[in-house]
Formats: structure tokens, C-alpha cells, sequence
């Protein structure tokens, strides 16, 4: 039989009821369709048990965090062919295995653990004045900030499926910097390890991620920001207004 994906909740139930099957205790055991079988089998309804091919296919359904299952069985109805997320129904299928979080990074193509627990630049204590090598770095992200919003909706929103980017979107999100866009979207998208070449940046003379730069400085605690005339490094404070510790021009 083939074998598939299927994800659930981090306790091992499944995500739709949250009290109907646990997988993780259904290990090495065929599970079933709760309602019974239907003659009428219909995907994304209780009348199927669903699963995908592909591990990111999960995200149809599930969220993060989730414990992902290897599963196997003979699918009684499926998406079509060309569809975005292909997803298949089930009226039982057996559980093989749990597969391990250390392998989610491999299977998803994102840091896993970083998203549950993302840089967050307001916890981080700055004890020194910001250095030449902070501006350096700075000067660096002036010089590809430009690009990154086409990169970053070319790149991501053509390499990674829908539901996995919203995912790891609204994980990250709450817990980074808000309203700054640009170093925003630098910093979520340097997640997706997959993602090996970025789109519109050919002209970006940088080895790698291209807006590592403006990682570096959010790991440092500083979100780089402009008003068209001088840029700033903020460090931002949980409920309060920033602390600007650096302002002005670059050369």
C-alpha cells in the first residue's frame, strides 16, 4: 500500500474535533472513518479520513505546533492532479510511525523549532553603543532592501505552498517586530531553508540568503527602519515606544 502524511494536534488527537482519534496511541493500528462509511465520500467533509503525499501537505487542515504520522492505506477519494495541495480521503487507514520533530526541518523546508520559538529583538539586552560594523551591516541592507518584497512574494509565495507560509506566518508574526514590513518579511523568509534560489535578486551580489543582513542586525536587537531621509536602528521595547540608538545618513 502506499504510505502518506498525516498531521494532528501536538498531543497526537486529531485537529478536526480535537477528542476523536489520537493517533499518537494508534500507532501500528488501522483507525476509521468516526462517523462510519459513507457511500457519498467527499474530501474536506467528517465523511473521510484525509492525508497527503507530501509532508507540507498537512498544512491543509493542521497548524502549527502538530506531530506528523506516517500512515498507510487505499485512498477512496482525491484532489485533482493539478490542484495546488493534493489531499486524499480515506475511509480507514493504518498508523505506521510517528516521524520525529528533529527531522521536521528536512520534510517541511523551514526551521521548525525557530518558529515555535522566533527571535523576539525586544528580549534581547543591548549593552553596547552601535559600532562601525553595525552601520556596515546597515549600509548592506540599504542596498537590497529594494528587492525585497518582490523576492520575498516571488520566492515564498511561488516555492512554498499556501497553508505552510501562513503557518509559519502567523507563528512568527505576534512575536517579532509588528508594523516594521521589510524587516519583517527578511526575517520570516530566512526560515525557509528550501528555498535556495530568491527571485529578482540577480543583480544582488551576495552569496546565500540575500537579506541575511538585516537578519544580523535583528539578532543583534536592532530593526533597522527609514523615513526616506535617515535610517534608524530601533531597538523595540515590549508595550512602549522603541529606543532609537542609532540615527542618520549613510555614505
Amino acid at each position: 500500500m502506499r504510505q502518506f502524511f498525516k498531521g494532528a494536534r501536538r498531543d497526537g488527537w486529531d485537529f478536526y474535533t480535537g477528542k476523536t482519534i489520537n493517533y499518537r496511541e494508534s500507532i501500528g493500528k488501522v483507525v476509521h472513518v468516526p462517523n462510519g462509511i459513507s457511500k457519498d465520500y467527499s474530501l474536506c467533509s467528517n465523511t473521510v479520513l484525509h492525508a497527503s503525499a507530501e509532508p507540507t501537505g498537512v498544512f491543509v487542515g493542521s497548524k502549527i505546533p502538530l506531530s506528523l504520522y506516517l500512515v498507510e492505506g487505499d485512498y477512496v477519494v482525491d484532489s485533482k492532479e493539478d490542484s495546488q495541495v493534493r489531499k486524499f480521503g480515506f475511509t480507514e487507514f493504518k498508523v505506521i510511525e510517528e516521524i520525529p520533530e528533529e527531522k521536521f526541518d528536512s520534510l517541511f523546508g523551514f526551521k521548525y523549532q525557530e518558529v515555535l520559538h522566533p527571535l523576539d529583538p525586544r528580549k534581547i539586552t543591548i549593552t553596547q553603543e552601535v559600532s562601525t560594523n553595525e552601520i556596515k551591516i546597515l549600509k548592506t541592507w540599504d542596498s537590497v532592501r529594494d528587492s525585497v518584497r518582490g523576492s520575498v512574494r516571488g520566492s515564498v509565495w511561488d516555492s512554498v505552498r499556501g497553508s505552510v507560509r501562513d503557518s509559519v506566518r502567523d507563528s512568527v508574526r505576534g512575536s517579532v517586530w509588528g508594523s516594521v514590513w521589510d524587516s519583517e518579511a527578511a526575517y520570516i523568509s530566512s526560515l525557509f531553508t528550501s528555498i535556495k534560489k530568491w527571485k529578482y535578486t540577480e543583480k544582488i551580489e551576495i552569496e546565500g540568503y540575500p537579506f541575511q543582513s538585516c537578519v544580523e542586525l535583528v539578532k543583534i536587537g536592532l530593526v533597522p527602519c527609514t523615513d526616506g531621509k535617515l535610517w534608524y536602528l530601533v531597538h523595540p521595547k515590549e508595550g512602549a515606544v522603541g529606543e532609537i540608538k542609532w540615527k542618520g545618513k549613510l555614505d
